[in-house]
């Protein structure tokens, strides 16, 4: 299976932009559809202006997870439009209206062509929706889809939302409490983080990456330092692997940990959403043993590690993971025991394995229907070159499967700790890192706790960042809560979006 007439490449190996054919539309788009339907999935489609006199370019990169291969190609637009492929891989729908949003192009005939965040296009005075640069950025272009019909209500939630989470909207469809479509609009924030990047890296560069997704920290980084490291063809020492793969499974065991107190919560089942409340805790304060700083920030550097672990860090770790472990564990097995809570897991917001792979769904909300996704095996880097831990799966796509998938990483990634930690290899932690080769394109791959992180990195003629794109996993999945919602109770929709628990910053970059 493959894109035959693009450029073929592995996660973190870069290559010369020479290498990248350009094909014209009509031969790029022919490759992508015909990759999509031998199982390739469109892991980023995105544009760059590499020229200021000429055209947008769009770049596609395929990933082919039984042959661990990455298949990339170019083209240039001749004009201010280009035919979507939307129709025909639903899985480039939101990479297209994002295109035409940062670049001012227009997919023809999208079937929903509307923005994806709401900011001005990367190019001055073009708009896919012909908004001029002073006008409001809302203007013109919030056309919510809808249901008619006497009987038909709609409920909206949001942007604005009470504590501290972050703004999104939620537009719901009802037939009494029986909901037909949900439309999620998020972006409210303009964050920019992609415009940032051009020129670099920088001071601030590596400290963007590690707030991406603050609860993604770890993960960011990581591709981050990969795409470094490849640029500058440095090789981070074993020692150091071992510590980032153990801090990214740390980084996993918190977010599950929480995500299944918070489900408990959710359904009324305060004892496990009790315990893991705190448990959540006693993971993230593992990482700051590692590092000082809870979230894992200044622990990952190109070349390796800002901080190594001496025998009494090791031992405490070993230590007080275990304890965390046992704890969940109990508070886990109260979860599954419970008639009460099954009752609301299961078959609540089910997705199929068609749905999910047709959309290009990654991460545990993938699995939970069946598919055998995941970047440490598919796209090993690092410590998963040696070590391998096993996919979790579930079948039924539900409530249940995205909370018991988690159950299942939880204990394969402590059981991967412990072998780490136990035989971790003496040596340096870090590799001096030189300056990123000119002309270069990289892609790396990161299994983050919600899912498959992609970075895309390209260099000018001087070695600077010339476009860096991030693909968060949530961008992946935001369309799979909107499906799991269909034929659902309204009142489901609290329990169905914390089984995803996506992120709405890691999808405004």
């Amino acid at each position: 299976m493959s894109a035959n007439d693009f450029a073929t490449l592995r996660s973190s190996q870069a290559i010369a932009r020479t290498q990248i054919p350009g094909l014209g539309f009509q031969d790029f788009s022919r490759n992508i559809l015909t990759a999509a339907a031998a199982g390739l999935r469109t892991i980023a489609y995105f544009g760059a202006v590499e020229d200021a006199d000429s055209g947008v370019v769009l770049y596609a990169v395929m990933a082919d997870n039984t042959q661990s291969l990455l298949h990339v190609g170019k083209t240039r637009l001749e004009a201010e439009s280009f035919p979507s492929l939307a129709e025909k891989c639903p899985q480039v729908h939101l990479f297209e209206r994002e295109i035409a949003e940062q670049y001012g192009v227009r997919p023809e005939s999208h079937p929903w062509f509307k923005p994806v965040r709401f900011h001005h296009s990367y190019r001055q005075g073009h708009d896919a929706w012909g908004r001029k640069q002073d006008e409001h950025l809302l203007a013109g272009v919030i056309d919510f889809y809808r249901v008619e019909g006497e009987e038909i209500h709609e409920v909206a939630v949001g942007p604005v939302h009470a504590g501290v989470i972050e703004p999104g909207h939620f537009r719901f469809q009802c037939h009494g409490e029986q909901v037909y479509h949900l439309e999620i609009s998020l972006g409210y924030q303009h964050r920019g983080v992609e415009r940032s990047l051009v020129g670099g890296p920088d001071k601030r560069t590596l400290h963007t990456m590690e707030t991406l997704s603050g609860d993604t920290s770890v993960g960011h980084a990581l591709a981050y330092c990969e795409a470094v490291e490849a640029l500058t063809q440095c090789q981070a020492p074993i020692r150091a692997e071992v510590i980032r793969g153990v801090a990214l499974e740390l980084e996993r065991l918190a977010n599950h940990t929480g995500d299944l107190g918070a489900l408990a919560g959710d359904v009324g089942f305060l004892p496990t959403a009790s315990y893991c409340g705190r448990l959540r805790g006693d993971f993230l304060n593992l990482t700051a043993l590692l590092c000082g700083n809870r979230f894992g920030r200044s622990l990952i550097r190109p070349g390796g590690l800002g901080f190594d672990l001496s025998a009494d860090q090791i031992k405490q770790c070993l230590e007080r993971l275990e304890a965390a472990y046992l704890d969940v564990a109990n508070a886990s097995n109260l979860l599954w025991d419970a008639s009460s809570v099954q009752a609301r897991f299961e078959h609540t917001g089910a997705i199929t394995q068609a749905v999910a792979n047709s959309l290009g769904m990654v991460g545990p909300a993938a699995r939970a229907t069946g598919m055998e996704c995941d970047a440490r095996r598919d796209f090993p880097s690092g410590i998963f070159r040696f070590a391998q831990i096993p996919v979790s799966t579930w079948t039924t796509g539900d409530v249940f499967a995205r909370a018991y998938v988690r159950w299942l990483e939880i204990q394969r990634s402590v059981a991967f700790i412990k072998e780490q930690l136990q035989a971790l290899p003496d040596g340096p932690i870090r590799e001096p890192v030189g300056a990123l080769k000119p002309d270069q394109f990289v892609v790396t791959l990161v299994e983050g706790w919600r899912g498959e992180i992609c970075h895309v990195a390209m260099t000018d003629a001087q070695g600077r960042f010339s476009r860096y794109k991030v693909v968060d996993p949530s961008f992946h999945n935001w369309m799979g809560l909107a499906m799991a919602l269909r034929e659902q109770q309204i009142s489901d929709f609290p329990l169905c979006n914390k089984s995803f628990n996506l992120s709405y910053c890691g999808h405004d970059l």
